[in-house]
């Protein structure tokens, strides 16, 4: 049913008129200390692919690669971080892979099924739908901010909470409703996952700079550059759909540096129809505790296109 036309986030394959098969691999080097809580992050960063396509997880194979320094304990560690939120999704680990390397790296392969009809896609948003986005953002920059010694270990605290987080509940609460258009948001900044919705969907989008969930912080250190490296690559690709507008071109670069900074776990972002966005809302915050964001609306446009306001 789906492979990699769109840059969507799973390969799908049609079992029967009733059943779809999902699948999707990723995997990364350390990007917090704990051993445990890496296993976690990597964990929820593979299976958001699959609750990102509007299904459920059903398998999983560890995909490992360690430097036998570390020793046995940590690779453990690492394992049962990454076993715990599958449990967590009801959900099982079958197996897996482990190979020696001088640097370490962990993720997984996810098997999720859902029904043919119900998959959802990171295209096929709507003129007029609503644009929701359901964490905070900023994760790579207080990343760099917490390895220059801007930020402590209690202070990354949050941000670690929220790359731990599944997308389980974010998923949830569009069931039942017209989720045109579903993605996560990692590598490629808010705005190149945005973008890559928009163009295949070919639509544009007002983003409101305003409503954006951002941790504590990180403008302030877009501004002052302190960045990951990679945004600046990622600045570089989204300058041509990225409108400027009236901003000057400090102002555009500042908001440019949280817009493609790389999301690690990041959230879910779901175009819905505007009149369900408030249902969208409450389920979600019955269902996780804590409130998504209202960030951009599908408008007609250059198909990509986002307007920054």
């Amino acid at each position: 049913m789906l492979g990699f036309d769109t840059s969507d986030d799973c390969a799908v394959f049609r079992v029967n008129d009733d059943q779809a098969v999902v699948l999707t691999l990723d995997f990364f080097t350390p990007v917090v200390d704990d051993p445990y809580e890496f296993g976690a992050v990597a964990a929820a960063n593979a299976i958001s692919d699959v609750y990102a396509m509007g299904a459920k997880p059903l398998a999983a194979l560890n995909i490992l690669a360690f430097p036998q320094q570390l020793g046995q304990e940590v690779a453990d560690e690492v394992i049962r971080g990454g076993s715990d939120q599958i449990a967590a999704c009801n959900a099982f680990v079958v197996g897996g892979h482990i190979v020696e390397d001088d640097e370490p790296k962990y993720g997984m392969a996810v098997l999720g099924v859902a029904h043919p009809d119900q998959v959802k896609r990171n295209e096929g948003a709507q003129v007029g739908d609503v644009l929701v986005y359901t964490k905070p953002l900023g994760m790579g920059i207080m990343h760099s901010a917490f390895l220059a010694g801007f930020e402590t270990a209690e202070t990354m605290r949050p941000v670690i909470a929220s790359m731990k987080e599944l997308n389980k509940q974010a998923a949830e609460a569009f069931e039942g409703l017209d989720a045109h258009a579903v993605t996560d948001v990692t590598g490629f900044g808010l705005a190149g996952h945005l973008h890559e919705m928009l163009e295949s969907s070919g639509a544009s989008a007002i983003l409101r700079w305003d409503r954006l969930p951002l941790f504590d912080g990180v403008y302030r250190y877009s501004q002052e550059g302190c960045r990951p490296g990679k945004v600046f690559d990622v600045i570089e690709w989204a300058r041509s759909f990225v409108a400027k507008g009236t901003m000057d071109d400090v102002t555009y670069d500042d908001r440019m540096g949280v817009l493609c900074d790389p999301q690690t776990s990041g959230g879910l972002l779901i175009a819905l129809p505007a009149d369900q966005a408030d249902d969208y809302l409450r389920r979600f915050r019955e269902l996780s505790g804590r409130d998504a964001a209202l960030v951009a609306e599908v408008v007609d446009g250059p198909a990509g296109r986002i307007f920054i306001r």
